[in-house]
């Protein structure tokens, strides 16, 4: 039965998640981009050693059931009602998100910009990659949203782009064809 009585009380079970969950936030805010965009394998031990250092911060001296259950269910209502909070109010979320930094423009490197974000070039090379360029100089835009997400836009035309327009003239010409034919038999 030890394994379901709880050496904490159940208020402070509920309010330890949520302030970490909280002091996580705030963190990977201030961290930046970088930290959820993962792109590397040191930013990786970082993200996985967070849950085993805040760990027993979220459930004080208590690793029964029940506390585990209590502190999971809080987190998770918590998160639910922060995130419907900022469904509601797009400005607020804005703010408290930050907003996309653009790496590259017009095909050129913003340096500063990739300085601010802690990235290097190989590490944006990879992310290159990843959405399916060749190198970096294919690149016409590129941006990393607060998420750690990138968005990348070639300087050509993609194959799918190509081969829409390519379809395009072609029922382009088979109309004129058919309005040539409709005059010549009318």
């Amino acid at each position: 039965m030890d394994m379901f009585a709880l050496k904490l009380s159940i208020a402070e079970k509920i309010l330890r998640p949520i302030l970490v969950y909280a002091g996580l936030v705030l963190f990977l805010r201030l961290f930046g981009k970088r930290e959820l965009a993962q792109l590397n394998p040191f930013d990786l031990v970082v993200l996985l050693s967070l849950s085993n250092t805040v760990q027993n911060a979220m459930i004080g001296d208590d690793n029964t059931v029940t506390g585990g259950l209590i502190g999971a269910f809080s987190l998770m209502a918590f998160n639910y009602v922060v995130v419907r909070f900022f469904f509601r109010h797009r400005r607020l979320d804005q703010i408290m998100e930050g907003i996309p930094t653009v790496l590259i423009e017009k095909g050129r490197l913003n340096h500063k910009a990739l300085a601010k974000e802690l990235l290097t070039l190989p590490e944006l090379a990879t992310a290159a990659h990843r959405q399916g360029f060749r190198k970096l100089e294919d690149v016409k835009r590129c941006v990393i949203d607060p998420g750690g997400s990138f968005s990348m836009e070639g300087k050509e035309p993609s194959a799918s782009e190509r081969q829409h327009a390519e379809l395009l003239a072609r029922l382009d010409k088979l109309s004129l064809e058919i309005a040539a034919l409709r005059r010549a038999a009318g």
